[in-house]
């Protein structure tokens, strides 16, 4: 027997609570999201051409960085291990810049949620801007939504198979250029353009753009709105984050309640009795792409887009009524309208603000570490077997690995030095000895150069078995320092 409930919010609409043996898990109906237009998707159009531009047409971006230095202005060489982008070249060794990165996505990610819930989902997210452009193709080939439903219902005719196939073509040929321009980043775009076309480029490019090609084609075209539903695990995050002051795309059924038909509620009023603005047209619903009902409350499937205040505003002009009955606004301001108190906006609190002093922190320490930094760096490592030698004259000699970094655009003369035991004496194999301990080694520009370094000194006194040594590398042009700490060992 079903049971109803009373949700007392709503001025009392019964909505019958699931059978007990309702499944966990209901299959899929297909959604056909109605086009709409408004505030909101002419946003969402700005933010998925402006995105998409960037994706596709950045590694074709040109930064001259030198002769001897690729031209592309966002690369990921891995060739050489190197990120380029723009002005920026990060090494191996700086990978903290990429942790910075994503301390920084996170702590952006945190603060949007604590301004307007799942703004991100609905305007950003990779997934959301692909499954806006498929459906933008989807309509071209099949259709609005009443023609594409009346066309899926009715037998399939030569008409019908042909749009399907132009709209599965063109989804496949944006897939295979999503996946072509991800590759594009790992290589110089222009060249790597012709390999692919000519038959001439590595396998793994090739590869590369099959699993996207794929990818794209499953989740942005078949799946859609299951990936949201299913998939991701930020609307679970989400809710466990969010609180009472996040804007969330909201309907506000302190004005929207008692639902009426147009003319009924029109009578209503007439008669003196309470009509609510909603005329019950589900328009918020046919043009959601999660297929959400706002006005059944918040829902894991609501991705914040906003395309339904845009539907609802749209009917609400055509009937004389108020705009924004759906609109981003919280409970907690409907709870306020109907005691009689003036809304609250609370978007500076707490969590906002220290969501944007760790954002401030975080980049403001990367861009010091960025200004700061050195173009050059030695990197030094102690032979294991063996680590000490004893000579013939009673020294002692001990073999390094030492590693000149030259992070410049022309090349670059290092001075070596050491500072260590009594009567420390550097050799570097293939430098040039210049006289008072110092040794001359070049490096060419943006390349790190790796060489034998031998440290003879006096066997260590009062029975000691190591002591600190210390290498010094000084660019001979700028004057610029970099050191290494290591150990001087004793057989």
């Amino acid at each position: 027997m079903a049971t109803v409930v009373v949700d007392h919010r709503r001025g009392g609409n019964h909505l019958p609570s699931p059978p007990d043996d309702a499944p966990l898990y209901v299959p899929r109906r297909k959604i056909y999201p109605q086009s709409v237009s408004g505030t909101f998707r002419r946003i969402r159009w700005i933010v998925l051409l402006v995105t998409l531009g960037i994706y596709y047409l950045l590694p074709f971006a040109r930064w001259d960085r030198g002769p001897h230095l690729p031209g592309q202005a966002v690369l990921v060489d891995l060739a050489n291990q190197r990120f380029y982008f723009f002005f920026i070249e990060i090494w191996p060794q700086e990978v903290y810049f990429f942790t910075g990165l994503l301390i920084l996505a996170a702590m952006t990610l945190f603060l949007m949620n604590a301004l307007a819930g799942r703004v991100w989902c609905g305007y950003l997210c990779p997934q959301t801007v692909w499954t806006d452009l498929f459906l933008a193709i989807e309509r071209l080939c099949e259709g609005d939504r009443r023609a594409h439903m009346l066309r899926d219902a009715r037998p399939l005719t030569a008409a019908t198979v042909a749009r399907k196939g132009a709209k599965h073509t063109l989804w496949l040929l944006t897939a295979w250029w999503t996946g072509g321009a991800w590759v594009l980043y790992f290589a110089d775009a222009p060249t790597l353009v012709v390999d692919l076309a000519t038959g001439q480029a590595p396998l793994v490019a090739y590869s590369a753009i099959g699993i996207l090609t794929f990818t794209t084609y499953t989740l942005a075209g078949l799946m859609r709105e299951q990936v949201c539903l299913y998939m991701c695990p930020w609307p679970r995050i989400q809710a466990a984050l969010t609180d009472e002051d996040a804007l969330n795309v909201t309907y506000r059924y302190d004005r929207g309640e008692p639902r009426a038909s147009l003319k009924k509620g029109a009578a209503l009023r007439t008669a003196g009795e309470a009509a609510g603005d909603c005329i019950d047209c589900g328009q918020c619903v046919v043009v959601c792409p999660t297929g959400v009902d706002i006005r059944n409350g918040a829902d894991l499937g609501c991705i914040q887009c906003g395309l339904c205040i845009d539907a609802c505003d749209t009917v609400m002009r055509r009937i004389g009524r108020p705009e924004r009955l759906i609109a981003y606004d919280t409970d907690l301001n409907i709870r306020r309208r109907i005691a009689g108190k003036p809304e609250k906006f609370r978007l500076v609190r707490a969590r906002t603000v220290l969501y944007t002093a760790l954002i401030a922190l975080v980049g403001g320490i990367m861009l010091y570490t960025l200004a700061v930094r050195s173009p050059i760096g030695v990197a030094v490592q102690h032979d294991r077997n063996p680590v000490a030698v004893m000579l013939s004259d009673g020294q002692v000699r001990n073999g390094y690995t030492l590693r000149l970094i030259n992070k410049a655009p022309v090349e670059t003369t290092f001075v070596v030095t050491v500072a260590g035991p009594d009567g420390s004496h550097l050799d570097i194999v293939g430098g040039a000895a210049a006289g008072d301990g110092r040794v001359h080694v070049t490096v060419d520009p943006d390349r790190t150069r790796e060489l034998r370094a031998l440290v003879t000194a006096l066997p260590l006194p009062g029975g000691e078995t190591s002591a600190p040594v210390v290498f010094r590398a000084v660019d001979a042009a700028t004057g610029g320092v970099a050191t290494a700490d290591d150990t001087f060992r004793m057989p």
